[in-house]
């Protein structure tokens, strides 16, 4: 489990100390498919590292209706910002998406060894400033693009995980993503065939093959300032 925690960004600088102290008290957990972790308003006493799998973060409506904030991936920690709150709840529903492998970490365990170590309160810092501006990138996207602009945003995105290539093979389901664009899915649809139909991609099931790089760009709409970094749903499992 040690090696294992000492993979992701915000334990990767801990010393073998620090790591043997938040191994002792964690637990490797397994889920199935669909399978909750934890609600909405739960009380949040633990945060979690995704070893195998993916994990879908969302919010429900009074109406029940799903709005997916984030797809966590292999690698990635979540819900660690909450131990810094008193008395904290979490503030989405976490369920699994297909089989999925975590370690689930005590979060008041962990912030008492913060209070030990400035240094160990800076790499939490870093670590939850790259999150915050992932989704202050995210809400400005959403929040000022059109549904095909975001869609087009996610191809080049996902493009750019995939080493430049042109054939893409979307990681996640593709109602996933449209929840995670914020966009329905038969809008979801209508983008794939009205860009298929104008040969800017070619759409077979999950396999995305981009025609027209050039057309898929000025879609997007790419400012100068604007930089493709991972978004929602992007990145593929490893291996």
């Amino acid at each position: 489990m040690i090696e294992e925690l000492r993979g992701t960004l915000l334990l990767s600088r801990l010393s073998n100390e620090q790591l043997q102290r938040v191994a002792r008290r964690a637990a490797r957990l397994r889920l199935d498919e669909g399978q909750a972790l934890f609600s909405q308003g739960d009380t949040a006493d633990r945060f979690y590292l995704v070893i195998r799998g993916r994990m879908r973060l969302f919010r429900l409506s009074p109406d029940g209706a799903e709005k997916i904030i984030e797809v966590v991936e292999p690698g990635q920690t979540f819900a660690e910002a909450l131990m810094f709150l008193d008395a904290p709840r979490y503030p989405v529903c976490a369920a699994a998406l297909g089989k999925v492998e975590l370690i689930s970490i005590d979060a008041r365990d962990f912030a008492r060894m913060l209070r030990d170590s400035v240094d160990t309160c800076f790499i939490m810092l870093g670590a939850l400033s790259q999150r915050l501006r992932s989704l202050v990138r995210e809400i400005d996207n959403l929040a000022l693009h059109s549904a095909t602009c975001r869609f087009a945003r996610y191809l080049l995105t996902h493009r750019l995980a995939e080493g430049q290539a042109l054939e893409l093979d979307l990681a996640v389901r593709k109602g996933v993503i449209a929840s995670c664009l914020s966009i329905k899915p038969e809008t979801f649809s209508r983008i794939e065939k009205d860009l298929s139909k104008r040969g800017v991609i070619a759409v077979q099931g999950q396999h995305v093959i981009i025609k027209n790089l050039a057309a898929l760009e000025d879609l997007a709409d790419l400012g100068d300032a604007w930089e493709l970094t991972p978004l929602p749903c992007v990145a593929k499992e490893p291996g």
